[in-house]
C-alpha cells in the first residue's frame, strides 16, 4: 500500500474516532452513548509519516519476511470468548463528510471494519470498532477493559480461514492525546486494534474523555 493511500485512510479511521456527531445520545439516556463517539476535536491533517533510510528499510524486509501473515480476506465474524464476544461484522465506508461511517447504533453485537483497509490478518494494521453501549444497553465492546495481554481472539474470514489474534497491551487514551502513529501504524506485521469509548462520560461534550485499545499481533500459530 502507498504511503500517500496509508495516510489517507488513517485520516478518515481519525475522523471516526474523533469527528463525527453521529454516535450522540441525549445526555438523559439511561445508558450513554457509544463508540467510537465524538469529541467534535478531530486532528487538522493525519500525521506525517516517518522518513526511512536504507537500514529502516532493511529492519523492515526482514521483518516482513519472518512475519505471519495472511492473503487480503474480508472478516466476517470476530470471538472474544474471554468477555463473551460472538459478533458479526459490517464494512464501514467513507461518508461524504471524509469521516468514516459507525456501525448502526441500534445493533448492539455488531462490530466494524475499514472495508477499503488491510483486512485482519493480512500484512498491516487492522481497524476493528465496536461500540461500548446504546440509549439502551451494553454493546458489543462493553467488557473490552477486561482483556489482558496475552489473551487472544479471533477473527473469522470470508475464505474460510481463522486469524488468532495475540493480545499485547490495553490501554486508555485521552482524545485529546490520542497516539495516531502508534494505534494508525504502517508496518511489514499483520496487527490489529479493537477500539471502542472508555473514561467518564462528559454530559456537556455528550461524549466519552477517552478511547480504549487492545493491541494485537497475528499469532504464528501452535
Amino acid at each position: 500500500m502507498s504511503t500517500v493511500v496509508f495516510w489517507a485512510l488513517v485520516l478518515a479511521v481519525l475522523l471516526f474516532v474523533f469527528g463525527s456527531k453521529v454516535f450522540t445520545q441525549d445526555a438523559t439516556s439511561p445508558v450513554e452513548p457509544v463508540v467510537p463517539s465524538a469529541t467534535g476535536r478531530a486532528p487538522a491533517a493525519a500525521p506525517e509519516p516517518a522518513r526511512s533510510g536504507p537500514q529502516d528499510s532493511a529492519a523492515r524486509d526482514a521483518a516482513s519476511s519472518s512475519s505471519p501473515a495472511m492473503p487480503r480476506s474480508a472478516p466476517v465474524r470476530l470471538r472474544i470468548p474471554k468477555i463473551g464476544v460472538d459478533a458479526p461484522f459490517t464494512g464501514l465506508r467513507i461518508g461524504p463528510s471524509g469521516a468514516l461511517e459507525p456501525p448502526p447504533a441500534d445493533d448492539t453485537n455488531l462490530v466494524g471494519w475499514q472495508s477499503s483497509g488491510i483486512t485482519p490478518g493480512q500484512r498491516g494494521t487492522a481497524i476493528i470498532a465496536g461500540h461500548l453501549d446504546t440509549a439502551t444497553s451494553p454493546a458489543v465492546f462493553a467488557r473490552l477493559d477486561e482483556l489482558l495481554p496475552g489473551d487472544r481472539f479471533e477473527v473469522d474470514r470470508a475464505d474460510g480461514t481463522t486469524a488468532v489474534f495475540l493480545i499485547d497491551s490495553v490501554e486508555n487514551f485521552d482524545k485529546d492525546d490520542f497516539p495516531n502513529r502508534r494505534v494508525y501504524e504502517d508496518t511489514p506485521s499483520a496487527l490489529a486494534r479493537l477500539i471502542t469509548c472508555a473514561g467518564g462520560y462528559d454530559r456537556k461534550a455528550k461524549d466519552y474523555t477517552e478511547n480504549l485499545v487492545v493491541f494485537a499481533h497475528l499469532h504464528p500459530g501452535d
